[in-house]
């Protein structure tokens, strides 16, 4: 309740009414103001309820509000369903009825604003059946229906506009464009005027070209005049063809039959149109006639929402179980000794017997007419497009033949479907029945589980189970891995003795050549040693001579040099 007045309160406060109250001030209304809120909220809906309450008396006030209520499909709570109380609620200002009603139109006002407006024109007036009697008040009635109609259809092309998307900015837009574009074409035609104006004999010229484009639209008409008469005389070939089979059918048929037979025949299709006509029809067009009523009853009441259909549900519910008291009734009252109770069903039987075997007459006219209008239609495609005729009678006989012995096959292939589903929904039912008992003994085992104290065992035991169900899988699985690696070591083994005996030629050439190359070794030491000696030697004789050499120009030199001339310092002739 309070995030009901929560929610008037805001609404209240709000645009167009702007009421400025809150929960406490809104709580303490007197019940006359609470009506007048009422009231106000009410004409902002439909202006036609704006009045002050105070000036009217409050048996109008009620029967006022009560219709308007009612017009937009309200419907008071549980406790107030009894229409007594609902007033009495009404005159005193009662916050248990008017708040209900507050929070109900505050919640749809566009929705119920579009209601009161179609209201003004779809609920009809109640017209006594004495005054219908009046041939003025029938014509002027029937006048007031047909207005409504109207404006039902009206009011259908409008929202339909309205919601496609079309707007006058852009219809004028449109038409402003294709008036610049005639303004154009009008300049262009002026332009082309003034340039054959300046070619001589342009009369004459224009002349030519307007009998040549009258020539072309003749051309163009004699063609299509052509192309019909083709086409008409493709269509008298096909009747001359159809009709020359039936005459030999009509002579087979005359032929093999007598006259009994023929009155006998056609005595049946007389007694078949007859009760087509007299009955079957008849009926069919009574029932189509009450649900075209029932649809224009419905489509004049205004929209129903979610409450309302939920209404009618209950009604439908109500109405089957008083439909099955009676029939339970009836059969307990029914007389077990009535002797003509087998005939009645018997008669009963053969009159839907009758009824669906007219019924399956009348879908097979239906279709043979509509194969009749699809292969003329074909035929004239076919001549259209080619001129001649696509299936000859032997082909078409030959395709009907097929389409027999398909049709045969998907009829069997239709009942072995329709077999497969009532097995799978049989399966599907024994699954749903083998679950719910299964849940029943899970129940029933953790019960006695919890009695026993080892609650959980069993789903300890699946737990191992699937433990030990991954373990022997993974074993499997090692095992193959074992195998896989022992033959992989085996062909590495194979593979090295391969290798082993493709290299030994190949490593004794080496060793025979790594001796060869450390003897040659060995003998090249010997001679680079040697040789070294011998420069060593060499360079040893040739230093001792050397030094002689300084030795003996140091002492020529000291003898002939006197002074401070340079001197060579030591053996090594650096200057002093």
């Amino acid at each position: 309740m309070s995030e009901q007045l929560k929610f008037i309160v805001e609404q209240l406060n709000k645009e167009p009414f702007k009421k400025n109250f809150n929960l406490i001030t809104f709580d303490s209304l007197e019940p006359l103001q609470l009506l007048q809120v009422l009231n106000d909220v009410l004409a902002e809906i439909d202006p036609k309820q704006d009045m002050d309450i105070r000036e009217e008396t409050p048996e109008q006030t009620v029967k006022r509000m009560s219709s308007f209520l009612g017009i937009m499909k309200y419907k008071p709570p549980g406790s107030f369903s009894d229409v007594s109380s609902f007033r009495q609620g009404l005159v005193t200002g009662s916050k248990p009825v008017v708040h209900p009603i507050l929070h109900w139109l505050l919640q749809k006002v566009p929705e119920l604003k579009k209601r009161a407006y179609l209201a003004c024109f779809l609920v009809k007036l109640e017209v006594p059946a004495e005054f219908l009697q009046d041939d003025v008040v029938n014509d002027t009635y029937h006048q007031y229906e047909e207005l409504v109609e109207g404006f039902k259809t009206y009011h259908k092309e409008c929202e339909h506009l309205r919601t496609s998307g079309f707007s006058a900015a852009e219809i004028k837009r449109d038409i402003v464009a294709m008036e610049e574009e005639k303004e154009q074409l009008f300049k262009r035609v002026e332009r082309l005027k003034k340039r054959v104006e300046s070619v001589s004999n342009h009369q004459r010229m224009l002349e030519q070209a307007r009998l040549l484009r009258v020539e072309k639209e003749r051309e163009e008409s004699l063609r299509h005049q052509k192309q019909e008469q083709k086409h008409q005389l493709f269509q008298v070939e096909q009747r001359l063809v159809r009709s020359q089979q039936q005459l030999k059918d009509m002579r087979q048929a005359a032929a093999n039959t007598n006259p009994e037979s023929l009155m006998k025949r056609l005595e049946e299709e007389i007694k078949i149109n007859s009760y087509m006509v007299s009955e079957k029809l008849p009926k069919e067009l009574e029932g189509m006639r009450r649900t075209v009523q029932y649809l224009q009853k419905v489509a004049s009441e205004p929209a129903m929402d979610q409450a309302d259909i939920q209404e009618l549900e209950d009604k439908i519910k109500e109405v089957n179980t008083q439909i099955n008291q009676l029939i339970e009734k009836k059969m307990m009252k029914n007389d077990p000794i009535d002797q003509l109770v087998p005939f009645k069903q018997q008669a009963l039987i053969i009159t839907r017997k009758k009824e669906s075997k007219a019924k399956e007459l009348q879908e097979a006219r239906e279709v043979l007419a509509a194969a009749e209008r699809e292969l003329k239609r074909r035929s004239g495609q076919a001549q259209g497009s080619s001129g001649e005729e696509v299936i000859r009678e032997d082909e078409l006989k030959h395709l009907a033949a097929k389409l027999r012995s398909k049709k045969t096959l998907y009829t069997k292939k239709h009942q072995e479907m329709a077999e497969l589903k009532a097995e799978y929904g049989v399966l599907q039912r024994t699954e749903e029945v083998l679950r719910k008992r299964h849940e029943a003994v899970q129940e029933k085992l953790q019960s006695v589980e919890a009695e026993k104290g080892i609650s959980g065992y069993s789903d300890t035991q699946e737990e191992l189970e699937k433990v030990s169900a991954i373990k022997s899988e993974l074993d499997s699985k090692k095992g193959r891995t074992l195998d896989d690696m022992s033959g992989m070591v085996k062909r590495l083994n194979s593979v090295i003795v391969e290798k082993k005996s493709a290299l030994a030629p190949i490593l004794k050439e080496l060793r025979t050549l790594r001796q060869q190359w450390g003897v040659s070794v060995v003998l090249s030491c010997a001679t680079l040693y040697s040789v070294c000696v011998l420069i060593c030697t060499a360079e040893q004789e040739l230093l001792g001579k050397v030094r002689k050499a300084l030795h003996v120009l140091t002492q020529r030199t000291r003898e002939s040099i006197v002074g401070n001339a340079p001197l060579f310092c030591g053996e090594r002739g650096l200057m002093c």
